[in-house]
């Protein structure tokens, strides 16, 4: 089985331009391929997972692969899957997050021995001659065909400013550049990027008269239909200090049973046969599955150890043992306290367990909150020092999500 024929089988391919050429490409080896990622924040997130785990499964067929980081296109933002216009960076802002975003690339990406290139389109697009662009570039575009793409639909509505109207353009030139500089013979990306990158292949062929190719991959959503990696925090992010590697353990090891197979097969480098036979499970055999996806995927992100410290917190927690050693956690110091003392509402809020005072109360009021294993469903309860003997408590939100608070 060739890798493309994994890729099949493991449901990521969405669309094609050409399925005969870009088959025999991956599986040949001969792929030079880019993946593009906007630096709209300082570390990548679940989103950016399938992108690099695909760019790290075709490198290891022996595909090259082009980390293209957008220091330029991130100066106008992507409409894709947008309702509204995105914030706008500053020059600082991006080539901050460019460097941010480089060092966890190379925890899936080799780079080393040119086996791979980290490229940032900036080099060529904060140069370009907007009269000349024009004239080279925009005559190659049809704006009828522009506004019919899907990207762009959606934002009629509520308003397409023109700055993001030129988004195409740009990812298309990108294309262009690194099909010139590099010999870059195809694109990957998530299946809402497929009016973009068909912009690339063509502009290709107009230029130069020759052939590039264009792959989509299935967007990760979950059985609602919605894309995955979000919690009530916001994102999961692959930066252990904005989600740690017990949160982000516990994300997967908490999805739905429905999600947990096609998390797998889309994101893991488990052997296929072995994810097949799990599709067999059925009831408590799933949080084995679920255990397998939360231990490989912290792994690949976190390393090994962080991975097993994890599993062994997580599987504590879910024996009802007294082991907070790798526990999320939040200090708050004597000053947050008042005479002593902290509300219940006050606290939840203070360490982000909760998005508002509201949903704090409202958990509180249906049974959802326990401090130190005990239910709490007043809503005017106060923690006071004292409870911290241990320097510290245990709040229990839900079923799932448990949260060391440390007095310091």
């Amino acid at each position: 089985m060739g890798v493309y024929e994994e890729l099949q089988r493991r449901g990521l391919i969405a669309q094609t331009t050409n399925e005969e050429q870009i088959r025999d490409l991956v599986n040949s080896g001969k792929a030079v391929f880019y993946i593009g990622f906007d630096p709209t924040a300082d570390s990548l997130h679940v989103g950016h997972f399938m992108a690099l785990s695909l760019m790290k499964r075709l490198q290891m067929a022996g595909n090259k692969p082009i980390a293209l980081l957008g220091g330029g296109t991130g100066y106008i933002g992507d409409p894709s899957g947008k309702t509204d216009m995105r914030k706008m960076l500053t020059k600082e802002d991006i080539e901050h997050n460019c460097e941010c975003f480089k060092k966890q690339m190379s925890r899936f990406i080799d780079f080393s021995d040119d086996k791979a290139l980290l490229v940032n389109n900036a080099d060529w697009l904060l140069d370009l001659n907007y009269i000349e662009l024009l004239r080279e570039v925009g005559a190659c575009f049809s704006v009828n065909r522009m506004l019919a793409a899907e990207c762009y639909k959606q934002r009629m509505e509520r308003g397409l400013s023109f700055l993001e109207f030129n988004y195409m353009i740009m990812q298309s030139y990108d294309f262009y550049s690194l099909f010139k500089r590099y010999g870059c013979n195809l694109q990957f990306g998530g299946d809402d990027q497929w009016s973009n990158m068909l912009g690339g292949t063509e502009l290709i062929r107009r230029k130069l008269g020759k052939d590039a190719n264009a792959m989509t991959i299935n967007l990760l959503l979950n059985s609602e239909g919605k894309k995955m990696g979000k919690t009530e925090k916001g994102a999961v992010w692959l930066d252990a200090e904005k989600t740690t590697p017990f949160e982000f353990f516990q994300y997967w090891r908490n999805v739905a049973d429905t999600d947990v197979i096609k998390c797998l097969k889309m994101l893991t480098f488990v052997p296929i046969e072995e994810i097949e036979e799990m599709e067999k499970y059925e009831g408590s055999e799933l949080n084995k599955a679920k255990e397998i996806l939360a231990f490989e995927l912290t792994k690949l992100v976190h390393g090994e150890e962080e991975a097993q410290k994890a599993l062994e917190g997580a599987r504590a927690l879910f024996s009802s043992k007294s082991d907070t050693d790798n526990m999320p956690s939040t200090e708050i110091t004597s000053g947050d306290l008042t005479e002593g003392k902290i509300g219940l509402i006050d606290l939840l809020y203070l360490v982000k367990l909760v998005p508002s005072k509201a949903e704090a109360r409202r958990l509180i009021q249906q049974g959802g909150i326990s401090v130190n294993d005990e239910k709490i469903t007043d809503v005017k309860a106060e923690i006071s020092a004292d409870s911290f003997s241990d320097g510290f408590i245990v709040v229990k939100k839900g079923k799932k999500v448990f949260h060391k608070i440390i007095l310091a």
